[in-house]
């Protein structure tokens, strides 16, 4: 079994607080050794100092070294005057090295019984007696510890800083495992919202409870999950309006074709007109479907041009004002003269006719509709507003949705697809407009357009 990311950054810590505890006591072990060290020998030529000052003066008393020949005890009783130590060891516990005396002549007098080494770097201390030598005080360098006293104080301290170092190593995996725990517990949550995810389950989200790194990176995940929640829905819900859109008049069509050939329906001009209208409403809704999802995927052809926006208005009013009139609905337009836009014609014609025909469908008779353009500072404001019957304001935010109608029926007596909006909306995106729906003064609905206006270049070739 793999370790898993807890585990590694616990390792990962723990094992760097080790080697720094490792080091930190290596450090310090060297340190103390060589200042203990440095410590016995200072001390050392202290006393070589101190002994060589009371030899000379022992020497002028006496004349010569004959009360030091063969007297050890005489210079231990010396010593030990220095160490203020009355015990009978012999030699004194200060002193941590061999020692000689010497007289003139480099002959010994006193001290060590062992051989001189030749090579020795030891403390010397020369004697003189009124300008005259009269003898050397020598000892050995003082290089390692050699006093059971002083080597029980150096393994007394070594045990001791590693149990220090024992103990903090527990604490440091202690506060390192809790650590660990809590700086992942938010990839914890992560991992396991992406595992529902990928499952499917799309109302997955994660708590957060910070604002740094992890904690932005789980609210970008409660969107994305939002965002594919939603998706989710209106795919479903598309799914289910394209199966209903498309089996009402299947099932017109079938009926009516089964009647004539059950004998029931005579085929007659107005049955074949009948058939004739439901086909209609067939391609009217495929075709709606194939330029809604060529504006989706983006390869709805666009071929802009320096157009005028007025002219186009102008047009499709002109195309709809005898079927408004057939319906005993106005229509009024107040237009600026002329308005230059970037844009293709055809698209626009479409999003002006796609307004018009709503209007057209489900205003009331006796009301109408009213068309208000105004060129704003770097845009051209076009506002379609039509009198009763209006929507709530539920209603107004499902308004560019697919397949939603605002009169709430599943019916095609108005004979819209629910797909106008939502192409008009494709169309004004398009161009870098806006398109939004609010109530209307008259009491019906007002769709509100912003397009912006064509930059001038210059003069063209």
């Amino acid at each position: 079994m793999r370790p898993g990311i807890t585990a590694k950054l616990f390792m990962a810590i723990f094992f760097t607080c080790g080697l720094v505890l490792i080091t930190m006591n290596w450090g310090v072990r060297m340190s103390f050794e060589h200042g203990f060290i440095d410590y016995i020998r200072q001390s050392n030529e202290q006393r070589v100092e101190l002994l060589a000052d009371t030899l000379q003066e022992q020497y002028k008393l006496h004349g010569s070294w004959e009360f030091l020949q063969k007297n050890d005890k005489l210079i231990y009783q010396i010593m030990r005057s220095f160490e203020q130590n009355n015990g009978s060891s012999l030699p004194p516990q200060g002193w941590r090295t061999k020692f000689w005396i010497l007289d003139s002549h480099d002959q010994r007098i006193g001290g060590s019984d062992l051989p001189i080494p030749p090579d020795m770097k030891g403390t010397r201390r020369v004697m003189n007696v009124n300008g005259v030598n009269i003898g050397t005080v020598l000892s050995t360098p003082a290089e390692r510890l050699t006093r059971n006293a002083d080597i029980n104080f150096d393994r007394q301290q070594n045990r001791t800083s590693w149990i220090i170092v024992g103990f903090t190593a527990l604490l440091a995996a202690a506060v390192t495992w809790l650590l660990s725990r809590g700086m992942l517990a938010p990839v914890k949550r992560l991992v396991q919202g992406t595992h529902q995810l990928a499952a499917g389950n799309f109302s997955s989200r994660v708590k957060v409870d910070s604002q740094d790194e992890l904690g932005k990176l789980a609210q970008d995940f409660n969107q994305l999950a939002t965002t594919l929640e939603k998706n989710e829905q209106m795919r479903r819900a598309f799914m289910a309006d394209i199966s209903h859109e498309l089996r009402t008049p299947l099932a017109v069509l079938r009926g009516e074709l089964e009647a004539m050939q059950d004998g029931v329906r005579k085929m007659t001009l107005d049955s074949l007109g009948s058939l004739q209208s439901e086909v209609s409403i067939l391609t009217k809704l495929v075709d709606d479907l194939y330029q809604l999802s060529l504006s989706d995927a983006g390869a709805l052809a666009y071929r802009k041009e320096e157009i005028d926006a007025v002219h186009l208005i102008q047009l499709a009013e002109a195309g709809y004002r005898d079927r408004f009139q057939q319906k005993q609905l106005t229509l009024r337009s107040t237009l600026p003269e002329k308005v230059m836009l970037f844009g293709d014609p055809q698209r626009l014609s479409q999003l002006f006719n796609n307004l018009l025909e709503n209007s057209l469908r489900y205003t009331d008779g006796g009301g109408g509709l009213e068309i208000i353009a105004s060129k704003r500072d770097k845009s051209l404001r076009i506002v379609f507003q039509d009198t009763a019957p209006g929507i709530n304001n539920e209603q107004l935010q499902h308004i560019f949705e697919r397949f939603y109608r605002a009169e709430g029926s599943r019916n095609r007596a108005s004979g819209g697809s629910g797909l106008g909006l939502a192409i008009c909306q494709n169309i004004v995106e398009a161009h870098g407009g806006r398109i939004s729906a609010s109530h209307s003064p008259s009491g019906g609905v007002c769709i509100i357009i912003s397009l912006p206006l064509s930059i001038p270049l210059g003069p063209r070739n």
